[in-house]
């Protein structure tokens, strides 16, 4: 199997020589970085993405990057690592009872500040059922692709992406909630109308053929959506949610 797509980091910080040494060391480290130096910027890549975890710098040249924080954590439960300044105990307390994760205080080395990322990550993924963090799905990641469920697009590792017709990715979409379960054709077809209330109007075998067309190395000899049988189909590679 080809390797995996990496976490998704966004760095939000309004000096360009952070910005790209933050991008070119996490890069340099298995992380996938976006970077953005206001509170619209970062906006604009959490539309289009799905991001795993933000850095941000609370001292933002004509910004408060307390209210950024605020309003990130309003809008979703994506885990914060905070930069701050040494001198700033109560913007640090601040953040923390915002629902910040973690921070790291200025001037920093970037070694330190990934190894709380991966630590973040870890504790994040290992979140217990029916926390906040798992209340809303944003993404599904398997093999090279990430299935962003708020643009409905499949992205691949390279920057590229996949245009999938509605029932395509509602059938994708069904098959990725419930890996290395077997999926009756009828269970399918209900399944998909979760995302979506369109009726397919061919069968769920041919959509299952095109699907495979598109994302499987050998569409005759299929490692993602398995036929079962006289039974149905499964998803059989593992797959990672983005909450």
């Amino acid at each position: 199997m080809p390797d995996t797509i990496s976490p998704h980091i966004l760095v939000i910080d309004d000096d360009p020589q952070i910005r790209a040494l933050l991008k070119e060391y996490m890069a340099e480290n298995g992380l996938r970085v976006s970077v953005a130096s206001t509170g619209e910027e970062m906006s604009k890549v959490l539309s289009d993405e799905a991001v795993d975890l933000v850095v941000l710098d609370l001292r933002l040249a004509g910004e408060d990057g307390m209210s950024i924080a605020r309003s990130l954590r309003d809008r979703s439960s994506i885990p914060i690592v905070m930069l701050t300044g040494v001198r700033d105990e109560a913007d640090r307390v601040m953040g923390l009872e915002l629902g910040a994760d973690d921070y790291v205080t200025k001037p920093f080395s970037p070694r330190e500040l990934l190894a709380r990322i991966r630590t973040v990550l870890r504790r994040t993924k290992n979140a217990a059922p029916g926390s906040a963090r798992q209340r809303e799905i944003r993404a599904y990641r398997f093999g090279t692709f990430e299935l962003n469920l708020r643009t409905r697009r499949l992205n691949q590792r390279d920057g590229g992406h996949i245009i999938l017709t509605n029932g395509e990715f509602n059938l994708l979409a069904a098959l990725l909630s419930a890996p290395e379960r077997i999926l009756t054709r009828d269970q399918l077809l209900e399944a998909s109308r979760v995302y979506d209330n369109e009726v397919y109007d061919r069968a769920i075998d041919i959509q299952v053929l095109r699907l495979r067309r598109k994302i499987e190395p050998d569409p005759s000899q299929p490692q993602f959506i398995v036929t079962e049988r006289g039974a149905g189909y499964m998803f059989s590679a593992p797959v990672d949610i983005v909450y």
